[in-house]
């Protein structure tokens, strides 16, 4: 189990919560029990590490809080907007033979014993973590899974899991799968033509959109109505007039 000092603190104000900050501290605050809800502060340097848990919030820690030792567990982390830095904690008493509801991380062992896994399968995680109710005194580490002799196709579901006495999955209306081992999916490229290929097509395109152009031009030329001679008309008219007015030849 995880132990870490803490101390009391001694004022709630904006001014002396962020001094403590400056200092290395995150400040906190322990409730739940029958005892009073406590203000504390722990060196931030002791959770450094335990923060970046996945498990965190899962994990049962031992507070020395001024010399009396409480079993608590973390709720609740807030963290600055910006820097990502953690500005508060919640814990929790942990009182024997209450029950709590839990987030526990799910692990996987043995993946070099798979089959699936081996002929080139894929582990397909669908839950990270399963909510559980449990004992608040018998809180597990994680769910851990065995994938020895899985096969492709197979799947893992809660009820495949040995859980704790007293330990149950919040979800108790359907056998949930946790994970699975799937064929790996490959995706193929269309092939892409060959360079000449390519150019026979762009060649042949050409040619026939100027084969087109000369037809069209062609049909315009010959679909034109013949243009009619304006002097041979007017040539016609005078002739015919001149043979109108000449007299006809005594006999």
């Amino acid at each position: 189990m995880t132990n870490f000092k803490a101390i009391k603190r001694e004022s709630t104000s904006s001014g002396y919560t962020n001094k403590l900050r400056a200092d290395g501290f995150i400040p906190a605050i322990l409730y739940g029990g029958k005892n009073s809800n406590s203000k504390i502060s722990i060196e931030k340097k002791l959770l450094k590490n335990i923060l970046k848990s996945e498990s965190f919030l899962s994990t049962v820690i031992e507070l020395d809080i001024d010399g009396k030792k409480e079993k608590v567990l973390p709720r609740e982390v807030s963290y600055h907007v910006v820097s990502d830095e953690p500005l508060h904690i919640d814990f929790m008493r942990v009182v024997s033979g209450t029950k709590i509801v839990i987030e526990i991380p799910v692990r996987f062992k043995n993946n070099e014993d798979s089959p699936g896994l081996k002929r080139g399968g894929v582990l397909n995680i669908v839950r990270r973590k399963v909510e559980l109710k449990c004992p608040a005194d018998k809180i597990p580490e994680d769910i851990l899974i065995d994938l020895s002799g899985t096969e492709i196709g197979t799947s893992i579901k809660i009820s495949s899991v040995k859980l704790e006495e007293g330990v149950s999955p919040t979800i108790t209306d359907r056998d949930f799968v946790i994970a699975t081992v799937a064929a790996r999916t490959v995706i193929k490229e269309p092939e892409k033509p060959a360079e000449g290929e390519v150019a026979e097509g762009a060649e042949g395109e050409a040619a026939a959109a100027g084969g087109a152009e000369g037809g069209a031009e062609a049909a315009t030329k010959d679909g034109e109505p013949p243009k009619k001679d304006e002097k041979g008309k007017e040539g016609a008219g005078e002739k015919k007039t001149a043979a109108e007015k000449k007299p006809a030849e005594k006999k």
